[in-house]
């Protein structure tokens, strides 16, 4: 269930999406409560369903195991559309016949010159 999970929250990061703790821990009960569903049980196994409960020492358990960590995005960040960004970005270099790595952004970089 947990390698499940992982490639789940791998793919919603890569995408940007923000994902909070309650996110991941629905989404560890949805994915368990379907593996279950999927499997053969008998009868004795029907109070095994709510064993699994995603609880806060679960949660801090696969965060260290998997390494995953709160990332927050405030502000311009939360709002970034990545896609144009990306899209601007070769538009520019072909343009202007820059490579990617010479273009960066100084928004809010304060530049000192000696």
């Amino acid at each position: 269930m947990e390698k499940l999970l992982m490639v789940w929250v791998t793919e919603k990061q890569l995408k940007g999406d923000t994902l909070t703790q309650g996110i991941i821990c629905e989404k560890a009960r949805t994915i368990y409560s379907d593996l279950l569903n999927q499997t053969p049980r008998t009868s004795t196994d029907e109070a095994s369903e709510d064993s699994f409960k995603a609880s806060q020492g679960w949660f801090d358990n696969f965060r260290k195991k998997t390494g995953i960590h709160s990332v927050v995005r405030h502000g311009e960040a939360a709002s970034s559309d990545v896609k144009a960004a990306e899209d601007y970005l070769k538009i520019f270099s072909e343009a202007n016949g820059y490579i990617p790595q010479q273009v960066f952004n100084c928004d809010e970089t304060g530049l000192t010159f000696m």
